[in-house]
């Protein structure tokens, strides 16, 4: 039955992901995100409102991709990549999400600039199979 949980809770939070991030459909994504969701990232304001305004002041090139996810339970991790933000880098995150009651209710992440193949100590790319163009 776990497996099934959390087959359910990582299909959510993908499926919440592109609504909100490529198709900005926030009246969709109202139904995926709690109306007493806890931000915990330093980047984004308070409540679910703060992360729709932050989607909202974004180009519309804002672009999300997921590489990643497994979950634990109610919490999901997704290793994914933003670009088209308008800042020099994509972004690489490692976003964790709690679900509850079939809704994202609290958020934690870690983000950093996706480097370049010149960049990279290691010579792997940080996401996917092959390095930003």
């Amino acid at each position: 039955m776990a497996q099934t949980i959390e087959k359910t809770h990582k299909a959510l939070v993908l499926e919440a992901f592109d609504v909100l991030f490529n198709k900005r459909d926030y009246a969709a994504a109202e139904r995926y995100w709690s109306p007493n969701y806890i931000q915990h990232s330093a980047h984004i304001e308070p409540g679910r409102e703060g992360l729709f305004n932050l989607i909202k002041s974004s180009p519309p090139t804002l672009k999300y991709e997921s590489d990643m996810i497994v979950a634990d339970g109610d919490l999901v991790i997704v290793h994914g990549r933003f670009s088209g933000h308008g800042q020099p880098a994509n972004w690489i995150a490692a976003d964790v999400v709690r679900i509850e009651d079939g809704r994202l209710a609290e958020h934690w992440d870690v983000i950093e600039d996706e480097a370049t193949a010149q960049q990279s100590k290691s010579g792997k790319p940080m996401f996917g199979n092959a390095f930003p163009e």
